[in-house]
């Protein structure tokens, strides 16, 4: 049941994400897409639970599912993330807002206007930006390894 981000119900989204058990779930699955005793094992809680847990968060359009033939018994089934959610929660004396972005542009332009001022600020001569920019290397070099790895799994 994949939804659309502008379908979603933002009361039901933060209510879904208010537990860490869900956020936890979440967490595993970016790694790859999991099965329930998968999920169950690796948290140590039951799989009833873990069950009620992936329920929401499907019913909310957070994570899908499928179905996957194994080479013995019926197939299992698999849960996902189902879309890239951005959530903000800016809270302090003036404002009180609440934005659900999906745009990857809309990151990617945040993202590169980040760079941009790491850049201006190495002109400058900090050293500190040296360091903030290697560490963002690092970061692009591993989600470009696990999309990697995304494809030798799921070759076209």
């Amino acid at each position: 049941m994949k939804r659309n981000i502008d379908n979603m119900d933002m009361e039901a989204l933060l209510d879904v994400m208010g537990c860490r058990t869900r956020r936890e779930i979440i967490n595993l699955l970016r790694e790859e897409p999991r099965f329930v005793s998968q999920i169950s094992k690796e948290l140590q809680i039951g799989q009833k639970a873990i069950i009620e847990h992936l329920r929401a968060m499907e019913e909310v359009g957070i994570l899908d599912s499928f179905f996957k033939k194994i080479e013995r018994g019926r197939p299992r089934k698999y849960y996902n993330i189902s879309n890239d959610i951005h959530l903000s929660i800016i809270i302090n004396r003036n404002t009180f807002k609440i934005d659900l972005i999906e745009e990857n542009e809309e990151l990617l332009t945040s993202e590169w206007s980040k760079l941009i001022k790491i850049e201006a600020r190495i002109k400058r001569g900090d050293e500190k930006a040296i360091k903030e920019l290697k560490d963002r290397i690092k970061v692009y070099e591993s989600l470009k390894r696990k999309a990697e790895k995304i494809l030798e799994k799921n070759p076209p």
